[in-house]
């Protein structure tokens, strides 16, 4: 029994190995060949010929497993304490097709009152990023305020480097709409 198992292990690595070699050379022939490819699809970053991306209704960024926005935690808390707040399940307001989550019906209110004013900049989605033609997704924990603006960020350097660089944000303002067009919504 011991002998067959190791010769099944031998064959499994033996098996491994020649794929570590096998694979690299398939590509290294694929990659020379020129891909025949349709259309261009306009999208920045990405090779010309695939199809435009889905539009779905949707702009603000929200979590795929949940579908809710900034992750369930409170627009409106982030004005009103040290830390935002998780928002509760009883407090749940549908605007523009997404779910947001409150920690009160006094802050579900304020929202449905001015979303404009509480929702975050960019659609939720990381200025930096944004500056640099790409929405990347951001941490609801990683934010500033700035002025009357509530804005989320991947990483504390990205939040760091948006609060030295002010020419970030007119960066992002200005790429924000050819952004926005390539963002699944």
């Amino acid at each position: 029994m011991k002998a067959a198992t190791r010769q099944h292990c031998s064959a499994t690595c033996a098996g491994i190995a020649l794929l570590f070699v096998a694979i690299p050379v398939a590509l290294a022939n694929t990659a020379s060949a020129e891909p025949v490819l349709p259309a261009s699809s306009g999208a920045p970053g990405l090779p010309t010929g695939l199809p435009r991306l889905p539009s779905l209704g949707e702009v603000m960024q929200r979590d795929l497993r949940t579908g809710l926005a900034i992750n369930g935690f409170d627009p409106v808390s982030y004005r009103l304490g040290r830390r935002p707040s998780a928002g509760l399940p009883d407090h749940e307001l549908i605007h523009d097709g997404i779910v947001w989550r409150f920690a009160s019906q006094a802050n579900l209110e304020a929202f449905r009152d001015a979303p404009a004013i509480y929702a975050p900049a960019f659609a939720g989605f990381d200025p930096t990023g944004v500056a640099s033609g790409v929405a990347a997704e951001s941490d609801p924990c990683q934010y500033a305020i700035i002025g009357s603006r509530l804005f989320l960020f991947r990483t504390a350097e990205n939040r760091q480097r948006f609060l030295q660089d002010a020419a970030l944000l007119a960066q992002a303002e200005d790429r924000w709409k050819s952004v926005l067009r390539f963002v699944a919504r």
